[in-house]
């Protein structure tokens, strides 16, 4: 996929100003390690990147774009984070930051340890990630495994690493003064070992709503007649473009699909599960209202403005009246309950609705040689 420009179609929001950075992989006669690229310039005043991206392709790119909580403006602040041929990003905060951080860093072997180079909490996260790599999953994060180190163990692991700073969180003594602490936490992670994506959306509250997160995918990212601004399109043959972004990148809404609260997201070859992070935060319930008042005064947005889409649903491709429609908005995702019951469950981007049954906790996305793509439950 070409690293282009992506288009400032939708600016509706706060700008993200301190910095940014950029990981892709390149031929395999280069190594497996990805190329990162970052600087302290905003994205949009950075004549390097533009030049950078106009020339280099890859299968698979990270890019981040940086509103400082924790750590100074530098580039080892930036984000992705590397390490070998695995790659991080994190977009939010950790929840009591200032007192569990030198616990996390106390609980991690010593190369993890001393491997943080840079002073943000996102750095800090990618190292208990790395250790609980190794020390639970019987893994080292230095090897190259062939084909990657598989979807199943990173989706795990980064459920073992939510799951431990929230520990670290719980622990913290009454008389440190938790009371003043900001001990919620915004985590949206992903991580990539060049073969696999997975994504998380998640927030340890049960009434607060996480900051958002969206996938696209399609044939073809391709620029329209303005020039810089893109869009994806749909042709008959198999979807191979995944895009995930914590906000929809063009106002073409019907093309994004809202990741449900506190779920997991994987990309792998031609497919998109999503399972939920199941914990004391989760609600099986799609309809519960949770407030976006956290979010936003992290400077972040649970639900960007104008989601609401209306999914094509006209099944007859031959008639020429418009396509029935009904909005579509992360209230509308289905619920992720592993004690769900055989029901049927559909769910279209674009032309025929494909039904299919739901069978337990994970939706899957799979995109086919016609290029249709079909959701349904399937069993972990």
């Amino acid at each position: 996929m070409p690293l282009y420009n992506i288009p400032p179609c939708d600016t509706r929001r706060p700008v993200n100003g301190d910095g940014f950075g950029v990981g892709f992989y390149t031929a395999p006669s280069l190594g497996p390690d990805p190329c990162i690229f970052t600087s302290t310039l905003p994205a949009w005043n950075c004549e390097n990147l533009e030049r950078l991206a106009s020339k280099t392709t890859s299968s698979l790119i990270f890019a981040h774009v940086r509103a400082t909580t924790e750590g100074a403006l530098a580039d080892n602040n930036c984000h992705p984070f590397q390490h070998n041929t695995l790659m991080w990003m994190h977009n939010g905060n950790l929840g009591g930051w200032k007192y569990i951080k030198r616990h996390l860093a106390d609980s991690l072997a010593d190369k993890w340890y001393l491997g943080v180079k840079g002073g943000t909490d996102s750095e800090w996260a990618f190292a208990l990630f790395l250790d609980l790599m190794e020390r639970e999953g019987g893994v080292d994060p230095s090897s190259v495994p062939e084909g990657g180190f598989g979807h199943a163990l990173l989706r795990e692991i980064m459920r073992k690493t939510i799951c431990r700073i929230n520990e670290l969180i719980a622990a913290i003594p009454a008389g440190c003064g938790v009371t003043d602490v900001e001990t919620r936490s915004l985590l949206n992670f992903a991580v990539t070992d060049g073969h696999t994506v997975v994504c998380t959306r998640y927030v340890s509250s049960k009434t607060d709503e996480a900051a958002s997160l969206y996938f696209s995918s399609g044939t073809k990212w391709k620029e329209g007649r303005t020039k810089g601004h893109f869009k994806m399109e749909r042709h008959d043959k198999g979807a191979d473009i995944v895009l995930v972004a914590s906000e929809p990148l063009t106002f073409e809404r019907h093309n994004w699909v809202t990741v449900p609260t506190n779920s997991i997201l994987t990309i792998h070859k031609q497919t998109v599960l999503i399972h939920p992070l199941i914990d004391e935060f989760y609600d099986d319930d799609p309809n519960h209202d949770r407030s976006s008042g956290f979010a936003v005064s992290k400077g972040l947005v649970s639900k960007a403005p104008g989601t609401t889409v209306a999914p094509d649903t006209n099944n007859d491709p031959n008639s020429n009246h418009p396509p029935a429609s009904e909005p579509f908005t992360p209230a509308d995702t289905p619920s992720l309950s592993p004690r769900a019951q055989q029901e049927s469950y559909s769910h279209s981007t674009r032309g025929n609705v494909t039904n299919d049954s739901r069978t337990d906790n994970i939706l899957m996305l799979t995109m086919d040689g016609m290029g249709s793509r079909k959701y349904r439950w399937a069993p972990t």
